[in-house]
C-alpha cells in the first residue's frame, strides 16, 4: 500500500549540500488555470496550459509554486466575455492560463494557453492557443462560430492535446481533449476545453467539454464550470429568452516527482499531498505553496 501525507509542512531534515549520488533530477507537471465560458451562447473557455518534462535538476533551495485560479465566465445579460485563467509556476517553467470564451454579442474569443472558443453569431474566431508560445505547445486555438447572425451555437474551448470544434450550424461546438498525465502514480486527463452554449428557443444543443476537466456548454443554464485542479475550461452560457452565463474555469495545478531513493523534501507549504508510491516521492499542490530541498 503506498503511504500517503497530507500536511501543510514537514519536519526539517537535513541533509546538506547536495552530494553527486544524492543530486535530484524531476520530473513535473505544470497546468494553468482554465478560461471561463462566454456569456449567453457563449464559446468555451480554453483549458489551461499543460507542461510536462523530465530531467528538471533542482539544488539545495526554495522554490515557489503558484497553483492559478480558473477565470469567471462571462455575464449573460452584459454579453461579457469570459476572463482568462490564471497561471501556474514552478520555478522556470510557467503554464499560460487559458484564453476566456466569447459572448454572443461580443466577437472572437480570447488568446490563451488554450483559446477560448467564438461566440455563436457572424463566423466569430476562436482565440489562439499557446500563447505565448513554448515548446511543446502549451494548448490548442479555440473553435469559431459556423453562421451568421442567429444561425449557429458558441464554439468549443481548446484544450491540451486537441483544438476547439467549429460550432456547425444549427449546434455548438465540442471543447478539445486534455492530455493524460501518471505523474501521480494513475493515469489522470488533465486541460480539456469547455463546451460552446446553446439554446433552447430555436432550439440549438449545447455542446459537451472536452476530456480532461472541460465544462459543458448550457442550454437554458449557465454553463458548467470547468473541473477543480484539471485547468478545465468552462463551458459558455446558454440562452432561453434568460441570458446565461458562463461557467467558470477550472484551478490549475502542480505535481512533482522524482526517485524515493532520494531524499525528502526539507519542508514544504500550501499542504500539498505527498505520496511515496512505486519508486517515487510524488508532491501534489492545489494551492500555491513552496518546497525546499
Amino acid at each position: 500500500m503506498p503511504t500517503v501525507i497530507t500536511r501543510g509542512a514537514m519536519s526539517a531534515q537535513s541533509f546538506g549540500l547536495f552530494a553527486a549520488d544524492s543530486a535530484i533530477e524531476l520530473e513535473y507537471l505544470v497546468v494553468g488555470g482554465g478560461g471561463g465560458g462566454g456569456g449567453t451562447i457563449g464559446g468555451g473557455g480554453g483549458a489551461g496550459g499543460f507542461r510536462t518534462a523530465t530531467g528538471f535538476a533542482v539544488t539545495e533551495t526554495s522554490y515557489t509554486i503558484t497553483v492559478g485560479a480558473g477565470g469567471a465566465g462571462g455575464n449573460g445579460p452584459n454579453d461579457t466575455n469570459g476572463i482568462n485563467g490564471s497561471d501556474s509556476i514552478f520555478s522556470t517553467i510557467t503554464s499560460s492560463g487559458g484564453g476566456g470564451g466569447a459572448a454572443f454579442r461580443n466577437g472572437p474569443g480570447n488568446d490563451g494557453a488554450s483559446g477560448g472558443g467564438g461566440g455563436g453569431r457572424d463566423f466569430a474566431a476562436g482565440g489562439s492557443g499557446n500563447t505565448p508560445p513554448t515548446s511543446p505547445s502549451q494548448g490548442n486555438d479555440g473553435g469559431a462560430a459556423g453562421g451568421p447572425a442567429a444561425a449557429t451555437g458558441g464554439a468549443g474551448g481548446g484544450g491540451a492535446t486537441g483544438v476547439g470544434s467549429n460550432s456547425p450550424a444549427g449546434a455548438s461546438g465540442q471543447g478539445g481533449n486534455g492530455t493524460a498525465s501518471s505523474i501521480s502514480g494513475s493515469s489522470v486527463t488533465y486541460a480539456g476545453g469547455g463546451g460552446g452554449g446553446g439554446r433552447s428557443d430555436i432550439p440549438y444543443p449545447a455542446a459537451s467539454g472536452g476530456t480532461g476537466g472541460g465544462g459543458d456548454g448550457g442550454y437554458n443554464t449557465v454553463g458548467v464550470g470547468g473541473t477543480a485542479n484539471s485547468g478545465g475550461g468552462g463551458g459558455g452560457g446558454g440562452y432561453s429568452g434568460t441570458r446565461f452565463d458562463g461557467g467558470a474555469g477550472g484551478s490549475g495545478v502542480v505535481i512533482l516527482r522524482y526517485p524515493d531513493s532520494k531524499p525528502a523534501a526539507s519542508s514544504t507549504t500550501g499542504s500539498p499531498t505527498i505520496t511515496v508510491s512505486g519508486g517515487y516521492r510524488v508532491y501534489k499542490w492545489t494551492a500555491s505553496g513552496s518546497i525546499t530541498f
